[in-house]
């Protein structure tokens, strides 16, 4: 007997096909508008691995993993800005800080939209904001590269390593202040629309009550190791769509031929992801990322092909996929990924 699938699945697939993949073009030129953040909001998503006692769904990370491919799938420019939220839920989940009580509930139900500026943390040794006692709390400067969401966000989990090589999260208010400035949004070549930019931090202060995780760096790359050697549920979804691009464009047998090998590597690496000790088995997790990675491109690029030069419009779905089917082979990259991707790339 199989058990009937969860409902937050169904309300994935009626945002994204009622939504946010009829209006997916326009966002990609206009930007993620505030309503498509709300109708998420409501839809209770935000709250799908948020414990259920702060108004969570407590859903299974493989129900958290296909409500992202859905998401990605209809619209990647609105997932982006969403999925930054699910990881502070998480470590809000995961601590018994006071910052939990305060912020863990309206996170869970929506109530906030969170953000996180701490990618930059994987560049250790390299540290491009200092976190420093000061206080009764901790000052931070430097520069955040990237930040998603500013103006969308209300919150954002922001992170910087002392002198002694410990990581530092705190929370602080998604918004220019005494210490910190952000730039433009940036102008890119996909997900333009996610409202992107950098953060200039000098002297931004936070309160020892905002702080939500400390740990040394050693063992943060180890909590970390798994977010980026992992396939992204994204991945699929943007070459899911693309196969049904194909289809549309009269192309059933080409779609149905990469449709078993997705299947396939979504399968294996889904089952991966769940493995009970997520930092084992890194050379297959990149081996099935960067696979995932080639099974992308491959049907992205099929869906240009199959439109020909209607495909290059810029409201056209096939160049929109294949736009962020690019920007997914970066983002989140470290250098062990990196590495992984173009000695897979050197020999196909």
């Amino acid at each position: 007997m199989t058990s009937a699938p969860h409902p937050l699945l169904a309300t994935a697939r009626t945002l994204a096909d009622g939504l946010l993949a009829p209006q997916a073009a326009r966002v990609d030129q206009e930007g993620v508008p505030v309503s498509h953040l709300e109708a998420i909001r409501r839809s209770g998503l935000l709250g799908v691995s948020a414990p259920v006692e702060y108004g969570g769904a407590g859903a299974p990370d493989a129900v958290a993993r296909e409500v992202q491919e859905i998401l990605a799938g209809a619209c990647c420019s609105t997932w982006f800005v969403q999925t930054q939220h699910h990881t502070p839920v998480r470590m809000l989940a995961q601590t018994h800080l006071p910052v939990r009580e305060r912020l863990l509930r309206p996170l869970a139900t929506g109530e906030l939209l969170a953000g996180i500026a701490f990618a930059h943390v994987r560049a250790f040794p390299r540290v491009p904001v200092r976190a420093t006692a000061e206080r009764g709390g901790w000052r931070f400067d430097g520069a955040v590269p990237w930040y998603t969401g500013w103006d969308l966000n209300d919150v954002m989990l922001l992170a910087g390593v002392t002198e002694a090589d410990e990581v530092v999260f705190a929370f602080a208010e998604a918004r220019e202040q005494a210490g910190l400035r952000a730039s433009e949004p940036m102008r890119l070549a996909a997900l333009t629309a996610s409202r992107t930019v950098s953060l200039a931090l000098d002297g931004l202060w936070l309160p020892d009550e905002s702080v939500v995780l400390r740990t040394p760096q050693k063992q943060f790359a180890l909590i970390d190791l798994p977010r980026n050697t992992n396939a992204s549920p994204a991945v699929f979804g943007v070459a899911y769509a693309a196969l049904r691009v194909l289809e549309d464009a009269g192309e059933p047998e080409t779609a149905e031929a990469l449709r078993g090998p997705l299947d396939e590597v979504r399968r294996q690496a889904y089952a991966l992801a769940g493995h009970p000790v997520p930092h084992e088995r890194v050379a297959e997790r990149l081996a099935l990322k960067t696979r995932s990675y080639d099974l992308m491109r491959t049907a992205t690029t099929a869906a240009v092909v199959a439109g020909g030069g209607r495909a290059t419009a810029l409201d056209g779905t096939a160049q929109r996929l294949f736009r962020e089917g690019m920007f997914l082979l970066v983002q989140g990259q470290t250098a062990e990924v990196r590495r992984a991707h173009l000695e897979a790339l050197a020999k196909s």
